[in-house]
């Protein structure tokens, strides 16, 4: 699977700027416990690798720690491919319970008794780009790895590989679908998360893997955008790098930016502690109190006029 590291991101923050023409038409339903990120140019060069990759491969997967804007970059992919388009886009989120009848089709009880035939989210997008080929449909699966991907794609895993598109399977039903050339498939993963070894295995050889990473430059860059005094902004950048520092020895650690995204001053980011960061710190060094402690009192320094920059 190629492993691509998005480092040279270049970014428009304004809002007033992006919040223009179909990048407002589709507004996904997520259940990440993060903030969303900003609005996206169509022309951003993240935006661009990221549909030139859909076209290339069977499909990309976005992997990186919470708060990276992975669910927000797929969901703007597939809006800019769709020219935001909601009849040409589709979503899902894989969990445990997740099945392949959700995905691809099952059988559905009638109010009146007996069964029918039901297609699920991705048999439905196939069924419209079968019949549209000369317009692109995009299907979204975010957290990926929190299902097991093998089983909700069945048989139609190995028909998602372009050299595969079009070629005519059979479903349990006895019906018969094609993966047309037209559809393309963007996922997001936790790399930490359980079910990665089972997605990695699956999709190694037809999805490409982008790596999203805490930015502390987009971070700093966002702080700006949002009007926040310099000490301020210098010094919760200087924890932001602190804490993702410790990811290389505690991936777990790893922290992304968006959530900071609504920083705007001294009482927004003490909220920003209060009902999201304290969790996870506590979370990720449950079993490493003297590194939890350093972090929680360099946080409080940063609202202190002599406060350590936390480095």
């Amino acid at each position: 699977m190629s492993d691509i590291v998005l480092s040279d991101r270049v970014r428009t923050l304004d809002a007033e700027t992006l919040e223009v023409g179909y990048s407002k038409a589709v507004s996904p339903k997520r259940a990440a416990s993060v903030p969303d990120a900003p609005l996206i140019d169509v022309t951003d060069p993240q935006l661009q690798r990221l549909m030139g990759l859909l076209r290339r491969y069977s499909g990309v997967i976005l992997s990186g720690p919470p708060g990276t804007s992975k669910s927000y970059l797929a969901a703007a992919t597939g809006k800019a491919m769709t020219q935001g388009n909601p009849d040409r886009l589709a979503f899902a989120q894989f969990h445990a319970s997740y099945q392949y009848e959700d995905f691809m089709e099952g059988y559905r009880p009638l109010e009146g008794g007996g069964f029918t035939r039901s297609e699920g989210v991705f048999l439905k997008l196939c069924t419209k780009a079968n019949g549209d080929p000369k317009n692109d449909y995009v299907m979204v699966i975010d957290e990926i790895s929190r299902g097991d991907a093998g089983r909700v794609f069945g048989e139609a895993l190995t028909y998602v590989e372009r050299s595969k598109r079009g070629m005519p399977f059979a479903l349990p039903s006895g019906a018969i679908s094609t993966i047309p050339p037209n559809i393309y498939i963007v996922a997001t993963m936790n790399p930490l998360d359980r079910g990665v070894d089972e997605v990695d295995a699956a999709f190694e050889r037809r999805f490409a893997k982008v790596s999203l990473l805490p930015d502390a430059d987009l971070l700093s860059q966002r702080l700006i955008a949002n009007e926040v005094e310099e000490s301020l902004r210098e010094r919760i950048v200087a924890w932001f790098k602190r804490i993702n520092g410790h990811a290389k020895s505690a991936p777990v650690a790893a922290l992304g930016h968006t959530y900071f995204w609504d920083v705007t001053d001294h009482s927004t980011a003490r909220d920003a502690w209060e009902y999201q960061l304290q969790y996870h710190v506590h979370r990720a060094f449950r079993y490493d109190e003297k590194t939890r402690d350093s972090l929680v009192e360099a946080w409080m320094e940063i609202f202190t006029e002599t406060g350590s920059r936390a480095e």
